[in-house]
């Protein structure tokens, strides 16, 4: 069924416009757009702006987000670190089947759109049943994950993850690590097989996902890339450079840091995405900016791992592309994650407005730009802007609100990003479908019973 709309301020490819009707072919995709015209049909709204892409994504975790904040679980809290978490989550996600990850899943996704994602890459890795063995349908687990987008009306790019070693140089995995692994033949099935799921759901993409440099060799992940051919993924993502001890550990390995050995061994373009690239030297910032890849930031986990502060001023001068996600989902919020991108470069420099552009004095406006640029390139997707072609995916903020009432435009979202904490997200589209209105689901209740029933399950 095709939509049309009305919006008395909408903030088009093009900067802000008022008046604007938009007219939404029944796929899903705009169709047609005017501005300046009085309101003659069709829903009217008061502030519209393209929905946000979230790049990172590990559903799984969400039933954890909490339960690792107890100082000393290492026997010594001043160890404490992303290694010590990792060893809680190993030991949580152990008990995780098919159907508590769609329930989880579901309920995640709710939580993205209520605050106003409308796409989420999902870097998925549990691929395998408790004992490690693959189940019947390789792609189970994140078909779960698509699944569950589908059902709640989030737009899915899949990231299936190819894992197989424990370390750099090919080292042997741990037991922790017997859901993740694959050779590269079972891995491009599940590829090929989210490709098919995925070929009649204009909301979805299929991508590759190659863990980390820990977690692949050179060889495998050259055999993975030329055999998926790709021309046809949205997306290549990775982890990199998170943590200081994965840098010292690459540096032991090949004398090489880890961004510097990538770029040394294959040609990392605008396909790729690279999450977190934390601990980078200048010369790793200038190429990765100047490659055209995603850096995949996401500032609340990277701060609740202890991760450290991506070098963000040096990295956007050079006309770096980057996105966020919410990664560990410690919080589930566009506002947070780029209000504590720039505030992170504001504690270690003391100055302020540091990510704001020549073009764009709004701090608030240029970091949604470089979120919606950037996450609709690492989504491979024509999502992340109000324009004839792209997917309606739109958010309406709720101008009547005190935090933003007697704002418009760039100041709007100025406050939206810089002031208080409350939802300000009162509908939102995906495809032309409203998912969210007045800050609801139509399954919000039955989504959080089953979720309630699923942590019951795994607390068992």
């Amino acid at each position: 069924m095709a939509l049309k709309l009305w919006a008395a301020s909408a903030l088009l490819a093009n900067g802000w416009a008022e008046d604007v009707e938009i007219r939404v072919h029944p796929s899903g995709d705009i169709d047609q757009i005017s501005s300046g015209v009085p309101w003659q049909s069709g829903e009217r709204i008061g502030v519209l702006i393209p929905g946000i892409p979230n790049i990172h994504s590990h559903a799984h975790q969400r039933a954890m987000s909490g339960l690792g904040e107890r100082a000393g679980q290492s026997g010594d809290s001043a160890t404490d670190s992303f290694w010590t978490w990792r060893k809680i989550m190993y030991h949580y996600l152990e008990r995780i089947q098919p159907d508590h990850l769609h329930r989880i899943a579901a309920q995640l996704y709710l939580e993205m759109l209520k605050s106003g994602y409308t796409c989420v890459g999902e870097f998925q890795y549990l691929h395998h049943d408790v004992d490690g063995k693959a189940y019947d349908n390789r792609a189970e687990m994140s078909q779960q994950c698509m699944q569950a987008a589908s059902e709640v009306g989030l737009g899915f790019s899949a990231l299936p993850v190819l894992y197989r070693y424990g370390g750099f140089g090919s080292a042997d995995p741990v037991p922790g690590q017997k859901r993740f692994l694959n050779d590269a033949e079972g891995f491009i099935r599940i590829v090929e097989a989210l490709q098919k799921d995925s070929s009649q759901n204009a909301n979805t993409s299929v991508g590759i996902a190659p863990h980390s440099l820990r977690a692949v060799n050179q060889e495998l992940l050259q055999q993975v890339i030329d055999e998926c051919a790709t021309d046809k993924l949205a997306a290549i993502h990775i982890h990199i450079a998170e943590q200081s001890k994965e840098v010292d550990d690459c540096l032991a390995w090949s004398q090489q840091r880890p961004v510097q050995w990538l770029f040394n061994h294959f040609d990392v373009d605008q396909k790729w995405c690279l999450i977190h690239a934390t601990h980078m030297s200048a010369d790793e910032t200038k190429t990765m900016a100047r490659s055209g890849c995603i850096a995949g930031l996401c500032p609340t986990t990277e701060a609740n791992l202890g991760d450290g502060l991506f070098n963000a001023i040096d990295y956007m001068e050079t006309k770096g592309r980057w996105a966020i996600g919410s990664d560990s989902h410690i919080s589930i919020d566009p506002v947070e994650e780029l209000r504590w991108l720039e505030y992170g470069q504001r504690l270690i420099t003391g100055k302020r407005n540091l990510l704001g552009s020549a073009s764009r004095v709004h701090t608030g406006r240029n970091l949604l730009e470089g979120a919606f640029r950037g996450g609709a390139q690492a989504c491979g997707r024509m999502i992340g802007s109000i324009e004839t072609g792209y997917r309606a995916d739109f958010v309406v903020l709720d101008d009547q609100h005190p935090r933003l009432y007697g704002r418009t435009q760039d100041e709007l979202l100025d406050s939206w990003i810089f002031s208080g904490n409350q939802n300000l997200v009162k509908d939102v589209y995906v495809g032309g479908r409203k998912v969210i209105e007045g800050g609801h689901h139509a399954e919000e209740d039955s989504i959080a019973q089953n979720y309630r029933q699923t942590l019951d399950q795994l607390a068992d």
